[in-house]
C-alpha cells in the first residue's frame, strides 16, 4: 500500500534530544557499506514481550535474511515518549516504532478504536480482523490520513481490574475511583464500563494506590506484575475488558526499500506478531499460576464478562461517530 499524504503541519516534529545520538533515520547510521540501517523505537523494557519477542525478533529475522537491511533498536522511550515518537515517524526521523492504538489516535482518531473496550473478543479476533479486507481498509485510511505505514498489529494482553474490593459486575465499580490512562479512547472505555476514571501518570500508579488517592486501576497482567501491584491491592478481577493493541508502524522510508527488503521486513513483523502473542500468553499463565498458589492477593475468575461487554458495546455504539463508528462496526462484523 502507498501513502501520498504527509502528516498535518500541527504535528511538526517535537524536539527529541536522544535523536542526536543516532542522527536522522535516513542517513544510514553505522550500517555496513551498501546496506540500509533502520531505527526501531519503542517504550518497553527489555524483559517485556513487546521487546524480547517483538522488536528483538524483527531485528534478528531481518538481518538473517541478508538483504542489505540492518535494524538498530532504541527501547525504553530512549527516543522520546509516544507523542514525540509518532511525530518523528511521520517526519522520517524514526523509521519504525511500536505504538499503542490509543496513542495513534492523536494523529488519526479512528485508529484508536482498536483499543475500544470489548471491541475484540480475543487476540485471535484481532489477528483475523487485521488480515481481513475490513482491517486492511482501516490501516489504509490511517496511511492516507497520517502518512504512516502499518506493518502489523498484535495484542500485548487483555487489561484487567485491580482494587481493594472484588469487581465482578459493572455495579461493583460504583463509587470506586479507578485509574485509567488519559487518552480519549481509554476515558471513553471507562465511561462505557461504568467506571469513575481518575487520570494518574503510570509512573505514579503504585504510590497513588498505596496512599489511597485512587481505589483501583486496570492494566495487562504483565504490567500489573512488573509494578508489584499485589503489594498495594487485595483483588485482581479478570475482566479482560480491553486488548492492549500495538501497531508496528513505519515512516515513508518504506518506499525507499527494494522488493526483497520490503518482503524481509514484512515477514519479520509477521513472525513477531505470532511470537508476541505466544509470549504474552505464556507469561500471563505463569504469573496467574503463581498468584493463585500464593496469598499476595485473591484472583477473581467469576467476573460477569458478558454483562460488562454488553454494556460497553451498547455505549460505544452510541458514543462513537463518523469514521470511528465505521471502524467499530467493521471490527464487530468480523466477530464470530
Amino acid at each position: 500500500m502507498t501513502r501520498t499524504t504527509k502528516l498535518p503541519v500541527l504535528l511538526t516534529l517535537a524536539t527529541v534530544p536522544a535523536l542526536a545520538l543516532v542522527g536522522c533515520g535516513s542517513d544510514g547510521g553505522d550500517a555496513a557499506e551498501g546496506s540500509v540501517s533502520l531505527t526501531l523505537a519503542h517504550s518497553y523494557n527489555d524483559d517485556q514481550p513487546q521487546a524480547r519477542c517483538g522488536a528483538d525478533l524483527i531485528k534478528e529475522e531481518v538481518e538473517a535474511a541478508d538483504v542489505g537491511l540492518e535494524i538498530e533498536i532504541f527501547g525504553s522511550s530512549q527516543l522520546g515518549g509516544d507523542a514525540d515518537r509518532i511525530a518523528s515517524v511521520a517526519s522520517g526521523d524514526i523509521d519504525l516504532d511500536i505504538q499503542g492504538a490509543s496513542a495513534l489516535g492523536a494523529v488519526h482518531e479512528p485508529i484508536s478504536v482498536l483499543d475500544a473496550a470489548y471491541v475484540f473478543d480475543d487476540a485471535e479476533h484481532l489477528a483475523a480482523f487485521m488480515d481481513s479486507p475490513e482491517g486492511q481498509a482501516v490501516v489504509e485510511d490511517f496511511a492516507d490520513s497520517a502518512g504512516i505505514h502499518t506493518l502489523g498489529a498484535w495484542s500485548a494482553g487483555a487489561r484487567h481490574f485491580t482494587a481493594d474490593d472484588p469487581i465482578r459486575s459493572p455495579e461493583d465499580l460504583s463509587g470506586l475511583r479507578i485509574r485509567f490512562p488519559g487518552s480519549p479512547q481509554f476515558l471513553m472505555n471507562a465511561r462505557a464500563l461504568g467506571a469513575d476514571a481518575t487520570e494518574v501518570a503510570y509512573e505514579e500508579l503504585y504510590l497513588s494506590l498505596q496512599q489511597g488517592a485512587v481505589d483501583g486501576q486496570e492494566n495487562p497482567i504483565t504490567n500489573i506484575d512488573s509494578e508489584n501491584l499485589a503489594e498495594v491491592q487485595d483483588y485482581l478481577s479478570l475482566s479482560a475488558h480491553q486488548l492492549n493493541t500495538n501497531l508496528v508502524i513505519m515512516s515513508d522510508r518504506w518506499e525507499e526499500l527494494d522488493d526483497a527488503q520490503q518482503e524481509a521486513l514484512t515477514s519479520a513483523v509477521e513472525s513477531a506478531v505470532a511470537s508476541v502473542t505466544d509470549c504474552v500468553a505464556e507469561d500471563e499463565e505463569a504469573t496467574l499460576d503463581e498468584w493463585r498458589a500464593g496469598d499476595d492477593w485473591e484472583v477473581i475468575d467469576d467476573v460477569d464478562v458478558d454483562a460488562f461487554q454488553d454494556q460497553a458495546l451498547d455505549y460505544l455504539d452510541e458514543a462513537l461517530d463518523d469514521e470511528s463508528h465505521d471502524v467499530f462496526e467493521a471490527i464487530r462484523s468480523t466477530s464470530e
